[in-house]
């Protein structure tokens, strides 16, 4: 702490941040959706392939980027107790329609063992409306998830 003050006063820069730290979006996303694979529990390997899966696609990483994002968000996820340190920084880092997206990934992660829990579909409530996602939205994010899952299994 003395250390950090006195850096701070002789104005030398602090410990560079790793570039391949996630960033804060990535990292709040990433814990989001582990947090909904929690809410029940349990957190299984289909939750984990779901997550994976979406955070690869969304932010177009790599196998190995990926992992790290996930070791990561998982961390950030077990040392927190509220969502809004996730949620904060959402409603002026994305747009409407990217926030409804990830109430749609969030609703495939609840979905990704087969079973809604009632505490998943209270998370996602409660991050929709941090992330000012209107329930009507929210509503069509879960039916488009529950519409290709049912085709998938046909």
């Amino acid at each position: 702490m003395i250390d950090r003050i006195l850096s701070l006063i002789k104005g030398t820069p602090e410990t560079p941040v790793p570039e391949d730290k996630p960033d804060d979006l990535r990292l709040a996303v990433g814990a989001l959706l582990i947090e909904a694979a929690s809410r029940d529990d349990t957190f299984e390997q289909d939750e984990r392939e779901t997550i994976e899966q979406l955070v690869a696609d969304k932010f177009e990483l790599s196998k190995d980027d990926t992992h790290a994002l996930i070791e990561n968000a998982h961390d950030a996820q077990q040392n927190s107790n509220q969502l809004y340190g996730f949620t904060r920084g959402m409603v002026e880092k994305m747009e409407y329609e990217e926030r409804v997206h990830l109430i749609e990934m969030l609703w495939d992660v609840a979905y990704a063992d087969g079973v809604l829990d009632p505490n998943e579909d209270t998370l996602i409530r409660k991050v929709a409306g941090l992330i000012y996602v209107s329930d009507f939205d929210r509503g069509a994010a879960r039916r488009r998830v529950v519409e290709r899952r049912s085709a998938g299994q046909d």
